[in-house]
């Protein structure tokens, strides 16, 4: 597998179709990418970097090699820590679970943002 950059002029979204349809006709070919705004044609496989030069060359364009290279290996992911389980909700004790409730009980000061009338 090698990663192949080229710098080709690409001024419009026909120039970049053209290039792609040119060079998708190789085989081995794992992955295409185009940077418009950089110029940057990158293809990933296991392909000729000259063939690649080639077929762009026959769209009309120049291509010049930017860079021949191994791909980066993907970073493996990391095993996640075992997350302490959370505290359960504030329960009554045994022994009330009987015959008494929670009751949640808010203070708000007078004038706040919730108006209420009882």
């Amino acid at each position: 597998m090698k990663v192949t950059e080229l710098k080709v002029c690409i001024s419009c979204e026909k120039c970049k179709t053209q290039i792609l349809k040119a060079v998708t006709k190789l085989e081995g070919i794992v992955e295409i990418s185009v940077d418009e705004q950089k110029g940057i044609l990158k293809v990933v496989g296991d392909v000729d970097p000259i063939q690649v030069a080639k077929q762009v060359r026959k769209t009309g364009k120049t291509a010049v090699f930017g860079s021949v290279s191994e791909p980066k290996p993907k970073p493996e992911p990391k095993p996640s820590k075992p997350t302490e389980p959370k505290p359960p909700p504030a329960t009554l004790p045994p022994c009330c679970s009987a015959c008494c409730r929670l009751v949640e009980v808010r203070y708000e000061p007078y004038g706040g943002p919730n108006c209420s009338i009882m």
